[in-house]
């Protein structure tokens, strides 16, 4: 699971339908776009909830809208197209998203021409609801179509209903260029791969995102590079499983793993930072952990979601590894990394947890002591292996009292982490302006730590070294040194 985004704020090609008795589905054709009449000067909006590849993947979705002279806008009142690219991972979730789709119909109201759209996962997963119940939604698009969206408008703005929601084995969205939303200018994701083949039994990601598929390493250094030459100065590689990158060409001649990519990333420049996210405990290797040892421009932060500290527990998520397997990985990170944080993944309350298996998870999280956790009562997913083997039956009163014991764990290890910091010293790249005050600057040092500091005449993209003089519970306040 991709932790959720901190800050919210291509080559088309559309399809014709046709049907192949033999599959008993819909398979579909491409087509040439310039037959695709959009009227010029439309507007269009795009919301989006859960994790960083959604946040990644409305960005490419913005590029394709953009080749078809959409503009984007930041108020959906004033939409011709409004989008919502929805996560299932949870159930509130998929809750919120309803409730804004129902705020949309304000929309409709005010233009009745406007078409709503829902992207992602739920789209996938939820398609014959979203079109049979919630009246207002004219447009259904699952994650590997995308590129599809320019002929989906044009079919939604005749009157029918626009909906593509195959998954592909090849779709990497390779060759498109995303547009940033709301981007600082310092900070930016790069796709390398979609899909999952890790079949844990509560996650609903292989299927509604399907099997893992590595984009070409070369489109990824390009766009690191375009990136780097438009004065970024950070990127973060992204894929639900970074770990198990593996591409090769056509003709098995040539292939690379993560660490090479990784490395030939961090070579774009020395000035541009590195980060990497999600990574599968069992996939992780001593090879990746020496390439972040090797190159300073990667930071030394790793997520490392442990879901569970029960053995017995993370059988039953079927996530393929012990504690004793976790644990042993954890120490494999201090020794070649020294000083690598960790930030991990927590769910309270799977089904047939026990008080033991519990306070197994709280003495994991005692030996590791995360710098950070994405923490999390268990939310039955439909279609998952764990709803179609397990019963649900931790009750909500206990799940809640799990969740509430982990979280406060996990505040007092954070706060006691800060406190170490008080007196040291970390180089920190400048993403902007503090929210609280316009004479502070915030940026992040390489173990994902937010800092803040007054500007004295410094600006973002810029690095600095800050001396760490206080804390709050999740921020380091200091000063810049020579």
């Amino acid at each position: 699971m991709l932790p959720k985004a901190e800050n919210l704020s291509d080559s088309l090609t559309p399809w014709n339908k046709t049907m192949d008795e033999s599959r008993q589905g819909e398979v579909f054709t491409m087509a040439d776009t310039s037959r695709i009449s959009i009227p010029s000067a439309k507007k269009y909006y795009i919301e989006s909830y859960g994790c960083q590849m959604n946040f990644s993947d409305s960005e490419i979705v913005a590029s394709i809208l953009a080749e078809h002279g959409f503009i984007h806008t930041s108020e959906f009142i004033q939409a011709d197209l409004i989008l919502i690219n929805t996560c299932s991972i949870r159930e509130n979730a998929e809750q919120r998203v309803r409730q804004r789709l129902t705020e949309f119909k304000r929309a409709k109201s005010h233009n009745p021409e406007a078409l709503v759209g829902v992207l992602g996962c739920m789209a996938e997963r939820l398609k014959s609801k979203f079109l049979e119940e919630e009246k207002i939604v004219d447009l259904v698009i699952g994650p590997d179509a995308y590129r599809t969206l320019p002929q989906l408008v044009e079919q939604a703005g005749s009157g029918q209903k626009g909906v593509n929601v195959l998954l592909s084995r090849e779709e990497t969205y390779a060759d498109i260029n995303p547009v940033r939303l709301n981007s600082n200018g310092i900070t930016a994701f790069i796709s390398i791969m979609r899909g999952c083949n890790n079949m844990c039994s509560f996650c609903v990601v292989p299927f509604t995102r399907g099997r893992e598929r590595s984009r070409d390493p070369y489109s990824i250094i390009d766009e690191a590079k375009q990136l780097f030459e438009s004065g970024y100065r950070e990127i973060t590689l992204l894929g639900q499983n970074v770990d198990s990158y593996l591409w090769s060409n056509q003709n098995g001649t040539e292939s690379m793993n993560f660490a090479r990519l990784l490395e030939n990333v961090a070579l774009v420049s020395p000035e541009l930072r590195v980060r990497f996210s999600t990574s599968h405990p069992k996939d992780i290797t001593d090879e990746v952990l020496h390439v972040i040892a090797a190159h300073a421009n990667i930071c030394d932060y790793i997520h490392l979601p442990i879901q569970s500290g029960s053995s017995r527990v993370l059988e039953m998520m079927n996530r393929t590894y012990t504690r004793e397997w976790y644990l042993q990985k954890i120490e494999r990170i201090r020794e070649i990394v020294p000083g690598c944080a960790i930030s991990t993944d927590i769910i309270a309350g799977f089904c047939n947890e026990t008080e033991v298996d519990h306070q197994e998870t709280l003495s994991m999280m005692d030996y590791v002591r995360y710098e950070m956790a994405f923490m999390y009562k268990y939310s039955e997913r439909p279609g998952t292996l764990a709803a179609r083997t397990y019963e649900d039956n931790i009750s909500e009163e206990v799940k809640a009292r799990r969740l509430k014991e982990i979280v406060t764990k996990q505040m007092a290890h954070q706060a006691e982490k800060n406190k170490e910091d008080i007196g040291k010293t970390y180089e920190v790249l400048i993403e902007g302006v503090s929210r609280r005050s316009d004479t502070h600057l915030f940026g992040r040092n390489s173990q994902n730590k937010v800092l803040v500091f007054p500007a004295q005449g410094h600006k973002p993209g810029e690095y600095v070294h800050v001396l760490v003089e206080s804390t709050t519970a999740a921020t380091l306040i200091g000063k810049v040194i020579s």
